[in-house]
């Protein structure tokens, strides 16, 4: 049983840093409206991420709760990958879950984030991806609030916030 468990965690884990070891390379951060996929290798992540960030981002991590800078962050504007800039959602769409993480019932637009499977720690969940870079933003799930009945739950390291911006859809 705990060797499977293992297994379990150890293939979790080798999946998520995936999308950190590809050694195609791009600039930094780009604009919302530049649909080029980012792929970088996990040294060029390490350079430009804090380690907290390139835990979490890269290696599927999450911060603990009522942690996050953003958690209880109440300004307006757009809350955007801390990889490549990519905007995720905004201030309109942020409420107070409860649960500690910075929650968002709707992403900025539909192509903004993927999701896919995940069965680390021998549950399944749904996780958040950033459609542009692949980085682990958190995960979502069917409790949240209309009018989309979503509660996006998202590691505020995965994030950095832009007051400036608004959603354009």
């Amino acid at each position: 049983m705990k060797t499977t468990f293992f297994n379990i965690l150890i293939a979790g884990f080798s999946l998520n840093i995936c999308s950190c070891q590809n050694t195609n390379t791009m600039e930094n951060k780009t604009s919302q409206t530049d649909t080029a996929k980012i792929s970088k290798s996990s040294e060029e992540w390490k350079k430009q991420l804090t380690s907290e960030q390139y835990r979490i981002t890269c290696e599927g991590g999450t911060e603990p709760a009522f942690t996050g800078k953003y958690w209880n962050h109440h300004e307006k504007g757009m809350y955007e990958c801390v990889r490549c800039g990519n905007q995720l959602f905004t201030s309109d769409t942020k409420y107070d879950s409860g649960s500690g993480w910075p929650s968002f019932y709707a992403p900025a637009n539909s192509a903004s984030v993927g999701t896919k499977e995940d069965k680390s720690f021998g549950i399944i969940r749904t996780e958040v991806i950033c459609s542009k870079c692949g980085s682990h933003l958190g995960h979502v799930f069917d409790d949240g609030p209309q009018p989309t009945g979503l509660r996006y739950c998202i590691n505020s390291a995965a994030l950095d916030f832009n007051k400036d911006k608004e959603n354009k859809k």
